[in-house]
């Protein structure tokens, strides 16, 4: 009698497809082939994936729930104001990525001219953006509705511009333990924050003044 084949979980799928990647530096042919490789049948990918570009999509928003978990078990965390929250989930969400940096970088390299765009990333954006207006960011008072649902949309779809930046800066730094990226995550975010608090421009030109340095050392 046949051995039944035993039903695999999500992150089963998701193991094994990383793992495959970086063993073949490619992705599988076909849902079918990679399947029988791992012992169990097509239909048991199609219950969680409609192909291998939404597993890819799913393994960014697991790293993203990877670094919430870490942060929300942290008590020190729960105290934290907005900025200071962003900080925190930047350093952990990029720890995470540097640890699947093999794999983050195959990825991201079939999307190195419109990150924006990439398939692979729109789960992230996702939670990412309603992660962003969660943390209640405070901005100028402008009492409009209609201008103040501008304004968060603004904000929203910037924070995510700023973490793609923040992406394709960190795929570029050979720097150790991946320095140069947490200087300018610091830097980036507080002058984000000093923008919307209508701050002095100190912050502004010394980003400014880092990224200028970085672009003609990277070249």
């Amino acid at each position: 009698m046949a051995k039944k084949k035993k039903a695999p979980s999500k992150h089963d799928l998701l193991s094994a497809y990383i793992d495959f990647v970086l063993t073949h530096n490619e992705n599988p042919k076909s849902v079918y082939g990679f399947t029988k490789m791992n012992n169990t049948d097509e239909s048991e990918f199609y219950k969680y994936f409609a192909s291998f570009q939404a597993i890819e999509s799913a393994v960014f928003t697991s790293f993203f729930e990877n670094s919430m978990t870490v942060l929300e078990q942290t008590e020190q965390y729960q105290t934290f104001d907005a900025r200071n929250k962003l900080l925190a989930f930047y350093f952990t969400f990029f720890e995470i990525l540097s640890v699947n940096r093999s794999f983050v970088l195959y990825v991201l390299k079939k999307y190195d001219n419109s990150l924006k765009f990439a398939p692979a990333l729109k789960g992230l954006k996702l939670v990412f953006i309603q992660y962003v207006a969660s943390l209640g960011i405070q901005m100028i008072d402008i009492k409009q509705a209609q201008l103040e649902r501008m304004q968060q949309r603004t904000l929203k779809e910037s924070a995510w511009i700023q973490l793609l930046i923040t992406m394709k800066f960190w795929k570029e730094d050979h720097s150790n333990a991946f320095e140069k990226t947490d200087i300018f995550i610091e830097k980036s975010v507080n002058t984000t924050f000093d923008i919307l608090n209508v701050a002095p421009l100190e912050s502004m030109m010394d980003l400014g003044k880092f990224l200028f340095k970085e672009t003609f050392s990277m070249n």
